[in-house]
């Protein structure tokens, strides 16, 4: 059974292997929640608008130590001429290992840009196009929805990739299964080796998987902690008021 483990990394001269991820979607969907969810198991309501931060973590991936690292993204939003894409967007697919396209049951718009999403990342993977996911969220709100439990599986079959149903707020076990299939699917590919016959296409590889991404602050888990105590703590000043 493959799984994943939190890992304190040891000093060592030799880096672990690094698995790079970037979640998309469109806004509000709920990106962040689910990154934070399955990083730190916690879950984080409120959040600022997203910058598309980089969220890093050691774990254990069947035995190997490896850096999990995982690129949220600015929501994609539709307009009048198509999709309005961030650079960011682009950049991120570029660079990733895996794709996680997020949607919210409770947003149609959300679903309708999948498709467009998943071409994007054909567009820019081409030949090295990374392995792809779906995932819904906001399973949980069940009087909110307005994409049919049906639908989801029936498009990831049409695009050729693994779907999940999800609840960030209320399911931590979904959230860390379905990425975790994710990691353990890269983690069982071996990394691109330097070979002297391959130059060329070491080379276009080497070229996709460059950090283009401008890199924001990366707020580490310390951060998150604190930020976690504070959503508890302005709760608990709410309940006191009333």
């Amino acid at each position: 059974m493959t799984t994943i483990a939190e890992y304190a990394a040891p000093e060592s001269s030799v880096p672990n292997r690094v698995i790079k991820i970037a979640v998309i979607g469109g806004g509000g969907v709920g990106k962040t929640a689910l990154v934070v969810r399955f990083l730190t198991r916690r879950f984080i309501g409120d959040y600022e608008r997203n910058v598309g931060n980089l969220y890093s973590r050691e774990v254990q991936v069947d035995g190997e130590q490896v850096t999990i690292q995982v690129q949220d993204t600015p929501g994609v939003e539709i307009a009048d001429n198509g999709i309005s894409l961030p650079d960011h967007v682009s950049c991120s697919i570029q660079w990733a290992d895996a794709v996680v396209l997020v949607y919210s049951v409770t947003d149609r718009r959300s679903f309708d840009l999948i498709d467009q999403l998943h071409q994007l990342v054909v567009r820019t993977g081409g030949a090295n196009m990374p392995p792809v996911i779906l995932l819904a969220n906001k399973a949980d709100l069940l009087h909110l929805r307005r994409v049919d439990s049906q639908q989801g599986p029936l498009l990831a079959g049409t695009l050729g990739c693994s779907f999940y149903e999800v609840s960030a707020s209320e399911d931590y076990s979904q959230v860390h299964g379905a990425f975790q299939r994710l990691c353990c699917q890269l983690a069982k590919q071996p990394p691109p080796a330097p070979n002297s016959s391959h130059n060329t296409a070491s080379a276009t590889t080497e070229k996709r998987r460059s950090p283009l991404i401008p890199r924001p602050k990366s707020p580490n888990m310390q951060d998150l902690k604190r930020r976690f105590k504070q959503v508890l703590s302005a709760k608990v000043r709410t309940v006191t008021s009333v």
